[in-house]
């Protein structure tokens, strides 16, 4: 079984890596692979409403992380997203790209396990995570919870280590998603739950 694991920040040894990180080590530790996608610093596309996602099978654009993050999806049994918090907020780029990922192959996400986490200097954590989560939960994705809210604190690269109790948190959601992976895929079928079909409502007819 495999984790893909989103590094949202454009520094490569950021905290937010050194996060998802404490949580790979664990995975590792219960016999779970993982793999860290990072973002990278190159412009990134918000999605134009086109619609030729259902037609093409993948986003219109080629030339940024979206369809490549698509692949290693696919090849995944969990999702962990992390963010640095910027204006309480994730970072806007990581916002294109899940929103643009998570539409156009919404069937590689449903029902695979996922946890969202934030790093901040000091506060807007918390906004920065239900904003990552709020995605999961549109997907029928398990959210992986850990002893407190996944969020670690550091500002300065290499900061988030001295953050004891975020580290522990960290831990704490490796140990969990292992958990329910095996729980999930110990199963002889795996056996998800069936869905009703979408029924929308609009408020203006």
């Amino acid at each position: 079984m495999k984790v893909l694991m989103i590094n949202g920040s454009p520094r490569a040894n950021s905290n937010t890596r050194l996060a998802l990180e404490e949580v790979g080590k664990t995975l590792k530790e219960n016999g779970i692979d993982y793999e860290i996608a990072n973002i990278g610093t190159k412009p990134v596309h918000g999605c134009i409403a086109c619609g030729r996602c259902g037609e093409l099978g993948r986003c219109v654009f080629d030339d940024d992380p979206c369809n490549r993050w698509a692949a290693l999806l696919a090849e995944s049994n969990a999702l962990v997203v992390g963010t640095p918090t910027y204006y309480g907020q994730p970072n806007g780029a990581l916002l294109a790209l899940m929103q643009r990922l998570l539409y156009s192959q919404s069937h590689l996400a449903m029902h695979k396990p996922a946890a969202g986490i934030a790093i901040c200097r000091r506060g807007g954590a918390t906004a920065a995570l239900q904003s990552l989560t709020m995605m999961f939960q549109l997907q029928h994705m398990p959210m992986v919870t850990s002893q407190y809210w996944n969020i670690v604190y550091g500002r300065a690269e290499g900061q988030a280590a001295l953050d004891s109790e975020g580290m522990q948190t960290m831990r704490a959601l490796g140990r969990n998603m292992a958990f329910l992976l095996k729980r999930i895929h110990l199963q002889e079928p795996v056996q998800y739950p069936e869905s009703e079909p979408w029924e929308p409502m609009h408020f203006i007819r």
